[in-house]
């Protein structure tokens, strides 16, 4: 995942757009792997165990919105 999210900031990303994330589905998720894995990128990449029905377009969209509300909650408590 890491080189397609490098390959596509260094390639195809436009100025003015928003950071690039990955997001990766499978069946098991190890926090510890993705931290030594990812380091730094690991922000922009994103690991969740594999569902057995897919989502709605609306539960997509709410679970990215709680996404990024976790992150910048998260940014501003580092500040």
């Amino acid at each position: 995942m890491l080189l397609y999210v490098n390959y596509f900031d260094q390639e195809i990303k436009m100025e003015n757009d928003n950071p690039t994330i990955g997001l990766v589905l499978c069946t098991a998720k190890h926090d510890g792997m993705v931290k030594y894995l990812l380091g730094d990128k690991s922000k922009q990449i994103f690991a969740s165990t594999y569902q057995f029905h897919l989502p709605t377009e609306k539960e997509l969209e709410l679970e990215l919105r709680r996404e990024i509300s976790i992150i910048e909650y998260q940014k501003k408590s580092d500040e």
